[in-house]
């Protein structure tokens, strides 16, 4: 074999060897990150992974979001959060984490944004659906919070929460036929629901 050749392949081992060391770190700076959290401790659990911090890392950005977040530390969440979705565009989770700061701090904006980029990657999320219905119902927009919750009934039809608020949207429109046999729908999933048994009450 000649000289070079043998400079190659030592070259190759040495970095593999590397490779697996750095690894191995970050293996346990996981391990004792997820350690600190069980015990509640966020902010020693997020030092080790600090100490290693990578910004081209996905997985490291990902964590310290919810990390952050867990400490009441929302702007810094968000940036974390952020960069996870920088390095992974199509990815949903880290959307789907800064709009837990980001509702923290009352910045709905930044959270309908998140919502609508999640569903232009996956449209039938019926949780982002669920939630837009819920924040047009809230905002009075009835028409789109009808849109929403309608989509997600139509893809898990005995989903209560879901028939429940198709009900109480209905009502809102004025559509009370309709929204009987949602609100009695809803009652057949949980027979205890309160609001499903105002609903009725309220179309006598």
């Amino acid at each position: 074999m000649k000289l070079k050749s043998l400079l190659i392949v030592g070259l190759s081992v040495i970095a593999t060897s590397v490779v697996a060391q750095d690894f191995a770190k970050l293996t346990t700076a996981f391990s004792d990150s997820y350690s600190k959290e069980k015990e509640g401790k966020y902010a020693e659990a997020a030092k080790p992974l600090k100490a290693m911090y990578d910004e081209k890392s996905y997985e490291i950005n990902l964590r310290l979001g919810w990390l952050t977040y867990m400490q009441g530390q929302f702007s810094e969440s968000i940036g974390y959060y952020s960069k996870a979705v920088d390095l992974m565009p199509y990815a949903i989770e880290p959307r789907l984490g800064i709009v837990l700061p980001a509702s923290a701090m009352g910045n709905w904006g930044l959270v309908v944004d998140n919502y609508n980029k999640i569903l232009s990657i996956a449209p039938n999320n019926t949780l982002v659906l669920y939630r837009m219905g819920m924040i047009s119902y809230e905002n009075k927009d009835y028409k789109k919070a009808f849109a929403y919750f309608e989509k997600v009934v139509n893809l898990y039809p005995f989903d209560y929460y879901s028939v429940l608020m198709l009900g109480w949207t209905n009502y809102q429109l004025g559509k009370t036929k309709e929204a009987k046999i949602l609100f009695q729908k809803a009652l057949l999933y949980d027979p205890t629901s309160a609001s499903a048994k105002e609903g009725l009450e309220s179309i006598k």
